[in-house]
C-alpha cells in the first residue's frame, strides 16, 4: 500500500487557506484606504481616537484603529495588515479569527488605561497583536509551519519587538505594547484552536526498540584483560661498545 506524503495531501488546503486569508487582507486593506481618504469630510477625528483615562472616549477604542493621521502612517499600517494577516490566517485561521476581537478591544482598552498624554488612532496596535500571536504560537506548537512563519513575519517587522518600548515622539508605544500583550494572551489562551499538521512518520521510528543489556557494554577490568603480545625481556646490565682507535696521520 502507497502511503502518500502529508505534505503533499495538504498542499490544496493550505492553498485555499492563503487564498482566503490574502482577499481578506486586501478587503481589510482596501477599507483603510477608504476611511482615510474620507477622514476630511468627517471634520474633527479627535472625538473617534482615543483619550487616555477619559471616560467619554472609551467607545473610541472600536473605531480608533480605523483612523490615520497621514498618508505614510497608513502604508507603513498597511504592509503589516497585509502580511501578517496573509500569514496568521494561512497557519492558525481558526486561532486569528478569535484573536482578532480581543486583540482589537484589548489594544484599545490598555492604551485608555496607560497612555499618558495626546490622542491615539492606527491600527498598528492591532498589527502588533498579530505579530505577537505568530511569534508566540510558534514558540507553543513548534511545527515547521508555524516556525516558517514566525522567521517571516520577524523577516519583515522584528523591529516590533523593539517598538513596545518609547523611542520616538508621537509614536504610540502604548498602542503597540497593549497589542503585543493582547497577541501573547491569545497565542496562549488559543494554541490548540488549530489542528497540528500530519507529521512524516519514518521507518525506523517504528522499529522496535532492542534491550540493551549494559552490563556487556561495560568495560572489563585491567586485570581481566588478555594480554595478546609480551614485550621481549632483555638482559639486566649494560653493554660495552667496543669503538676503534683512531690512528694518527705519520708526518
Amino acid at each position: 500500500m502507497d502511503v502518500q506524503d502529508p505534505d503533499l495531501t495538504a498542499a490544496p488546503s493550505v492553498l485555499l487557506r492563503f487564498r482566503r486569508a490574502l482577499n481578506l487582507s486586501m478587503a481589510a486593506v482596501i477599507v483603510l484606504a477608504a476611511i482615510f481618504f474620507l477622514q476630511n469630510r468627517i471634520g474633527d477625528l479627535d472625538r473617534y481616537a482615543i483619550h487616555p483615562q477619559d471616560w467619554s472616549s472609551l467607545p473610541a477604542i472600536l473605531t480608533a484603529p480605523l483612523l490615520h493621521g497621514s498618508l505614510e502612517h497608513l502604508a507603513s499600517n498597511a504592509l503589516s495588515v497585509l502580511i501578517l494577516g496573509t500569514l496568521a490566517g494561512t497557519v492558525f485561521p481558526r486561532a486569528t479569527l478569535r484573536a482578532l476581537p480581543v486583540i482589537w478591544v484589548g489594544a484599545g482598552f490598555g492604551t485608555w488605561l496607560i497612555g499618558t498624554a495626546g490622542y491615539h488612532l492606527g491600527i498598528s496596535g492591532i498589527t502588533h497583536g498579530l505579530g505577537f500571536l505568530v511569534f508566540t504560537l510558534a514558540l507553543l506548537r513548534r511545527d515547521r509551519a508555524s516556525i516558517a512563519a514566525a522567521l517571516i513575519a520577524f523577516f519583515f517587522f522584528g523591529g516590533m519587538l523593539l517598538t513596545v518600548l518609547p523611542q520616538e515622539w508621537g509614536v504610540s508605544w502604548e498602542y503597540h505594547l497593549s497589542g503585543a500583550v493582547m497577541g501573547i494572551l491569545a497565542g496562549v489562551l488559543w494554541r490548540r484552536a488549530d489542528a497540528l499538521p500530519p507529521r512524516r512518520r519514518y521507518s525506523w521510528e517504528d522499529e522496535p526498540e532492542e534491550d540493551l543489556q549494559w552490563e556487556e557494554v561495560e568495560p572489563a577490568r585491567p586485570n581481566d584483560v588478555p594480554i595478546l603480545w609480551h614485550r621481549p625481556e632483555r638482559p639486566s646490565g649494560g653493554a660495552v661498545l667496543p669503538f676503534r682507535r683512531r690512528v694518527k696521520d705519520e708526518d
